[in-house]
């Protein structure tokens, strides 16, 4: 019985030591995560689903609260031109006022190529394993993981990631 409590002791220890060594979901898979967003507008907008099949993907998880976010947003805009052929969707968990002021405040729906949402099931944060905002996951135009990246980026950096300058 001894060696049985033994086992059973080490079986859980190795279980435990393994689930916290999990790597986060984004790299795991992959691949976009099913997330829905819920736009300035109140509709709902699936992200796999909606996504443009033939441009590259550049998610962003903002917060309208965030002075990076906002510095970086305005550096977006100023050379959206360079991202004409990038699908932007930038989601944030915070309540749907505060992101449609933020959307309205940069004008964002003027931008054909970019989404504004709010992930109001949270998903995104768990998925990417997100620490700190802004936050960036870069996708092919088939949807595969290219890379991710935490904090603040310069526009350079950003296309660097699609192989453009």
């Amino acid at each position: 019985m001894k060696y049985i409590s033994v086992a059973l002791f080490s079986l859980l220890i190795s279980f435990s030591v393994s689930a916290q060594q999990t790597q986060p979901a984004y790299l795991e898979y992959k691949t976009v995560p099913a997330v829905k967003l819920l736009l300035a507008d109140s509709t709902g907008w699936e992200l796999k689903a909606k996504l443009d099949k033939n441009k590259p993907l550049m998610l962003v998880i903002f917060s309208p609260e965030c002075d990076h976010c906002k510095h970086e947003t305005e550096e977006l805009i100023k050379n959206i031109d360079k991202f004409k052929n990038i699908q932007i969707v930038m989601a944030t968990p915070l309540p749907v006022y505060e992101m449609r002021e933020f959307a309205e405040h940069y004008n964002l729906k003027k931008y054909k190529n970019i989404t504004v949402g709010r992930d109001y099931s949270y998903i995104l944060p768990v998925y990417y394993d997100v620490k700190s905002l802004p936050y960036h996951a870069f996708y092919t135009k088939d949807k595969k993981l290219i890379s991710a990246f935490e904090g603040t980026m310069t526009v350079e950096k950003m296309l660097t990631q699609f192989g453009k300058k």
